[in-house]
């Protein structure tokens, strides 16, 4: 890992972030209605099972008083964005894309900006003169379950650098550093170089951090690449792309790993590496 970047980022300052861009860019973040009867199943079945929690672990007021306490210190700390997306995301997606035949998705993430730099088929990920990390081509085709391929799907792409740190969510770094938006060629094909990123350490200077070490759990997630894949006529997909031999492949604090997405590179020779790996995409239902 480089040791060139000494700032790192902070639970306030990455959840304040989250936060504002889930407010700001998410659809139905504010504003739209849910049926009342919907409403009404969800919220009664969510606190049906936590009353059932308390009874059947006999939760005590000292217990209640501290999660009401950290329950506040969530939000206070910006962090529910990062508290919602480790936790709970996965089992979100697992749900609503049950029926995909196409390929697999997992979880988004909090760390998701849209109108990264527009960039052609074959092109470099935004990045510094000096950045640190393993060179890696990563190179494949969009195609629909049909096999056709999908000329002109837009694959945004973005991830951790060689320290673990996102920009827009670690001060010191370029704004859409190792962010992308890559359209696909005539035959939907695809070339982007970029680096392998990291393993990184979710926030623990917050709230999360606080429920890491009151459980005793650890906080990592192995080194990915996130891919939003779309084309028109079919349905988008959100994605991790993870490496083989990777530290925390089987232990991820978020629970998004799946054997489909992880990826073996091979060296080039050049000291750099390569993978290729293909989307299928469902068509709109």
């Amino acid at each position: 890992m480089s040791d060139t970047t000494t700032l790192k980022a902070t639970a306030a300052g990455s959840g304040a972030s989250a936060t504002e861009r889930f407010l700001t860019d998410k659809t139905g973040a504010s504003g739209s209605r849910t049926d009342a009867a919907r409403v009404n199943t969800l919220a009664t079945a969510l606190i049906t099972a936590v009353h059932d929690v308390i009874r059947s672990h006999q939760v005590t007021y000292e217990e209640y008083n501290a999660l009401k306490s950290w329950l506040i210190s969530v939000g206070q700390d910006g962090e529910w964005p990062l508290f919602l997306d480790v936790w709970i995301e996965h089992v979100v997606e697992e749900v609503v894309t049950a029926a995909r035949q196409g390929s697999k998705g997992t979880i988004e993430g909090p760390y998701y900006v849209p109108g990264a730099p527009a960039l052609p088929s074959v092109s470099s990920l935004p990045m510094r003169d000096t950045e640190a990390g393993t060179p890696l081509l990563f190179q494949g085709q969009v195609t629909g379950v049909d096999g056709e391929p999908l000329a002109g799907a837009l694959l945004e792409m973005w991830q951790a650098d060689d320290d673990g740190l996102y920009a827009q969510f670690a001060p010191g770094i370029p704004e859409w550093n190792l962010r992308g938006s890559i359209v696909t060629d005539d035959d939907g094909r695809f070339a982007v170089t970029t680096i392998q990123p990291a393993p990184y350490q979710i926030p623990t200077d917050g709230s999360c951090g606080r429920l890491i070490a009151a459980a005793d759990w650890h906080p990592w997630r192995p080194a990915h690449l996130h891919l939003r894949v779309s084309a028109h006529g079919h349905e988008p997909l959100t994605t991790q792309l993870y490496f083989t031999g990777g530290a925390h492949l089987q232990d991820d604090v978020a629970s998004a790993v799946k054997p489909e997405l992880v990826l073996d590179p091979r060296s080039n020779g050049t000291g750099a590496c390569e993978v290729t790996y293909d989307f299928v995409l469902d068509p709109n239902s």
